[in-house]
């Protein structure tokens, strides 16, 4: 296929997943575990036995907030398209495979990266209930991509708080034509430099699998939610502000306990981590390994590793795109984050166009297209 455009970092949430997916596919001991959709004030909405909401089906961003009209521009674009309204209807556009690729195309996207359900597994708070769900979806997922293979690349979910079941499902997805993995970040797991991972990063060794990791908020939405007011919406800004951040303690504890030293083959994506804090992160570490870290096993500089295993996503960092050779034009894969509220969709040829327009059509290319197409193999 004639790649032009990839989009790297894109989505299924919660709120467009079939109605009755775990409910139907669970085993009889964990069926009553399992999310499920319910009627409430303002519409079906998913739910679990503990109480917890994984929003409204159909509804806005990942969290399935109701949809305002004003409140947000990116979202009133999405709204024009008819996305909410087919949801209404029971028209999953996010989660039919066809009517997904005519979205792609709407926007210029020949193959996207799809991210899942991993905050869903924060709000379930049953790590057991967890495994089983991201097996459930993990089974569908595969399903799903097998229609169009080569323009759908879904992540596989791995579950957080117990690493050998996530190192089992590693290998499971393995034989299923998934083409990569993600974890969940989630602020009571392990720092990823804890001993505790070895097994995990063996298992993502072995299956050569790319590993993700996605952003995620800087607030925890269980503080959020006792607010009210202006307050929670200072939070909100607070999170939205700063979250892409938030994965320097991710990609610094992988770096300094020298995984991908030990093993050069793990190759790794931070999905819509932004850009333009990157610069800084690399120039810290170099810094402080050459002035007192020697003894943390490395061979070469912290930068290195970063161009040598990494990537990162993001959708418009006009700050991040002036900076492009401190991180190397290799390392970085646009993506559009459709259909997240942060994301461009279905305007990314505007936003393409306002901040890569310094840039010579060659770096462009490999930033929006060629980066992802060779890093998920869809292109030599």
């Amino acid at each position: 296929m004639n790649y032009t455009r990839i989009s790297a970092d894109c989505h299924i949430d919660m709120p467009w997943i079939p109605t009755d997916l775990f409910t139907a596919n669970a085993s009889a001991a964990m069926r009553e575990r399992m999310p499920y959709v319910t009627d409430g004030p303002d519409g079906p909405y998913w739910t679990s036995k503990n109480g917890a909401s994984f929003g409204l089906v159909g509804g806005v961003g990942p969290s399935g907030q109701k949809l305002v009209p004003g409140q947000n521009y990116r979202v009133d674009r999405m709204a024009e398209t008819g996305l909410y309204e087919d949801g209404k209807k029971g028209i999953r556009r996010p989660t039919d495979p066809h009517l997904r690729l005519k979205d792609m195309e709407r926007d210029g996207v020949q193959a996207e990266v799809i991210f899942g359900i991993l905050g869903a597994a924060t709000r379930l708070n049953d790590h057991e209930a967890a495994i089983e769900m991201f097996r459930i979806y993990n089974d569908w997922l595969a399903d799903f991509c097998h229609h169009y293979p080569d323009r759908q690349i879904g992540l596989a979910c791995l579950p957080y708080g117990d690493i050998d079941a996530a190192v089992r499902e590693i290998r499971r997805v393995a034989k299923l034509g998934l083409r990569g993995v993600e974890m969940s970040c989630s602020w009571d797991m392990e720092p990823m430099y804890h001993p505790m991972w070895e097994p995990f990063w063996q298992a993502v060794n072995e299956v050569r699998l790319p590993l993700h990791f996605h952003t995620f908020p800087s607030v925890p939405p269980q503080a959020r939610d006792k607010l009210t007011g202006r307050t929670r919406r200072a939070a909100l800004f607070t999170g939205v502000s700063a979250f892409q951040m938030n994965l320097i303690n991710i990609l610094a504890a992988v770096i300094g306990a020298a995984v991908l030293e030990r093993y050069p083959n793990i190759r790794i994506s931070f999905g819509e981590s932004g850009i333009g804090w990157i610069p800084y992160a690399l120039d810290r570490m170099d810094f402080e390994w050459e002035d007192r870290f020697r003894d943390l096993g490395l061979t070469m500089k912290p930068s290195d590793y970063w161009r040598r295993q990494c990537k990162a996503t993001f959708q418009f960092d006009r700050i991040g795109t002036r900076m492009i050779d401190e991180m190397g034009a290799e390392t970085l894969m646009w993506a559009s984050d459709y259909p997240h509220t942060d994301g461009v969709w279905p305007e990314s040829s505007k936003y393409i166009e306002e901040q890569f327009g310094h840039l010579s059509a060659d770096v462009v290319r490999k930033i929006t297209c060629e980066n992802a197409g060779r890093f998920y193999g869809l292109m030599k």
